[in-house]
């Protein structure tokens, strides 16, 4: 295979590290152990619902990687979340992790904040027209999921090919003993909805015990939202966690909870299946559906607290049926998640 310079694009939240920043540098790390000479070209943008959004991505727009250092051109170069795929080269692919959701589904609900003023529709107006300019500048368009294409698609009328990427520790994750508790892993945003996941706990029949490993800016209302329902003992928030921790949490877990609200991807449905452990999630849950089968390899509910509840006593009271809904699973994502498949398609347009 011959040995190219390819530059990923990845826009950084200040202080944030969650599922799209650590995509693109599993992205780098796969295509450098393929021989490629990469590198992560990054700009700081933070998402504020206003002007400065326009302003902070427009700086994208400034970057043209299509010049040449010490003489060598860049050969590809693979934009991911926006605004990144408004930076210029002729050799352009882009591999949709998430556009700024707040400008497209989110619009209109209780995660979007554009108001009906002429200001806020000309700003979203704005994003927009500066999406589809970029995008039709790419040579080949990628999503990391069906949810994220479809949207696309709805939203922008273009059509683009999804990409699965294994999760970090896809080869460390493994099966283990189903022990005792239920488990969440990610980032803690109120968009992740772990509040309902904590409702439904309050609804079981059995004191099942549930495990939180991750940080965010939801942590205080969910420790709340646990006093509040008297699960202080059986709701464990555990923070930030290891590499080696999450490998043995998984491994030890009966089942994993998944209750966000129209995910675009959600490494943790392949962390899961990878361990082979079942996941019980939402009719409303975008991207992990195109994993999670009702009764295949985990529970697809209603959001609704009692229901949920229902699936979590049934999973605790069987552990059998944790092991062959679990096994389906990480047969399931062994065969459709690789970044063979991946790598190939990204870099295409070098041959």
């Amino acid at each position: 295979m011959a040995r190219h310079r390819i530059c990923v694009a990845a826009p950084q939240v200040p202080f944030l590290r969650g599922g799209a920043e650590l995509h693109a540098e599993l992205l780098v790390q796969a295509l450098a152990a393929q021989g490629h000479e990469v590198d992560m070209v990054t700009l700081p943008y933070t998402w504020t619902g206003d002007r400065s959004s326009l302003e902070q991505a427009l700086a994208w727009r400034m970057v043209d990687l299509a010049v040449e250092v010490n003489r060598v051109p860049t050969d590809l170069v693979i934009a991911t979340k926006f605004p990144s795929y408004l930076v210029r080269h002729p050799n352009k692919v882009a591999w949709i992790f998430h556009q700024q959701r707040e400008v497209y589904d989110l619009h209109g609900t209780a995660f979007g904040p554009f108001s009906q003023s002429e200001e806020d529709q000309g700003l979203r107006q704005a994003l927009v027209e500066m999406d589809l300019h970029a995008l039709g500048e790419a040579r080949a368009l990628f999503t990391n999921s069906g949810n994220t294409a479809a949207r696309l698609k709805r939203y922008c009328g273009t059509d683009a090919r999804p990409l699965y990427a294994p999760p970090k520790l896809y080869e460390d994750l493994h099966p283990g003993p189903y022990g005792d508790y239920l488990l969440y892993v990610g980032r803690l945003d109120r968009i992740k909805r772990i509040d309902l996941a904590i409702e439904a706990l309050h609804e079981t029949r059995a004191p099942i015990e549930f495990r939180v490993a991750g940080r965010g800016p939801h942590l205080a209302e969910l420790q709340q939202l646990a006093h509040e329902l008297d699960l202080q003992e059986r709701v464990k928030f555990l923070g930030f966690v290891s590499d080696e921790e999450v490998v043995d949490l998984y491994a030890n877990c009966f089942g994993v909870v998944l209750t966000p609200h129209d995910e675009d991807y959600g490494f943790t449905t392949l962390e899961a299946f990878f361990a082979g452990k079942p996941v019980v999630t939402t009719a409303d849950a975008g991207g992990v559906l195109e994993f999670v089968e009702d009764e295949v390899n985990g529970f697809v509910e209603p959001p609704e607290p009692a229901q949920l509840a229902e699936r979590m006593d049934a999973l605790n009271s069987d552990r059998g049926l944790c092991e062959r809904l679990g096994t389906a699973g990480r047969e399931l994502v062994r065969e459709k998640v690789s970044w063979s498949i991946a790598l190939d398609a990204l870099t295409a347009t070098l041959d």
